[in-house]
C-alpha cells in the first residue's frame, strides 16, 4: 500500500518506500506449518486413542492452544510486517507500524548527522540489514530493522540529505538570508 499523498508537505515528494525484508515472514510460516501439523496430529491421536468425552475435550484443548499460538506467533508477526512502512521523501524519513494501534516516527533530513548499516551473516546471504540514522535532535537515533538492500538505502539517504541541504541553501539565499552552511554529515 502506497503512502498517502495528502500526508506529505507542500513540495514534498516520495523518493522511495518499502516494507521490511520478506525474511521477517520465514519464522511465522515455519511456525504456521508446525502449529497446523502438530494440532492435526495431536487432535487425531487424542480422538483416535482416547475417544469419548476425554478425547473430545483433549481435542478441543489442542484446538484452543493451536488458535492461541496461531494468533500470537503467526498472525501478529504477519500483521506487523504487513503494516510496517518505511518512506523516504525529499525532506524526511517516515516510519509507520501498527494494525490497530499505530506507531510512527518522522525524522527531517536536515537533522540527519550520520547513517550507518549493520548486516548480519544471514543478511549478507538474503540482502537485508539494519539501518541506523543518527539524529541531531534529542529524540535519538532512528533504527530500522530488516531493511532490504541496506547498503543501497544508506547511500540513497545520504544523497537525499545532500539534496535537502542544497534545497535549503537555495531557498535561504533566495529569501535574502544568510546561506545555510553545507552539512559535513557528521
Amino acid at each position: 500500500m502506497a503512502y498517502p499523498q495528502h500526508l506529505l508537505g507542500e513540495g514534498e515528494t516520495i523518493a522511495f518506500e518499502m516494507k521490511p525484508h520478506w525474511r521477517a515472514l520465514v519464522w511465522p510460516i515455519i511456525l504456521l506449518l508446525l502449529v497446523v501439523f502438530g494440532a492435526s496430529f495431536l487432535g487425531t491421536w487424542l480422538f483416535g486413542s482416547l475417544g469419548g468425552f476425554i478425547g473430545a475435550v483433549g481435542g478441543w484443548i489442542v484446538v484452543a492452544i493451536a488458535v492461541i499460538l496461531f494468533f500470537g506467533w503467526v498472525l501478529r508477526p504477519f500483521l506487523n510486517w504487513l503494516t510496517s512502512q518505511y518512506v523516504f521523501t525529499n525532506r524526511r524519513i517516515i516510519t509507520r507500524k501498527g494494525f490497530i494501534a499505530k506507531k510512527g516516527r518522522d525524522m527531517p533530513l536536515s537533522k540527519v548527522n550520520n547513517v550507518e548499516f549493520e548486516v548480519p551473516l544471514m543478511g549478507r546471504i538474503l540482502n537485508y540489514g539494519r539501518l541506523v540514522v543518527e539524529s541531531a535532535s534529542t529524540d535519538g537515533d532512528l533504527v530500522i530493522d530488516d531493511v532490504p538492500d541496506v547498503e543501497h538505502i544508506q547511500r540513497e539517504v545520504y544523497r537525499l540529505h545532500e539534496e535537502d541541504d542544497e534545497r535549503r541553501r537555495r531557498r535561504s539565499s533566495q529569501l535574502g538570508g544568510d546561506p545555510v552552511p553545507p552539512s559535513d554529515g557528521t
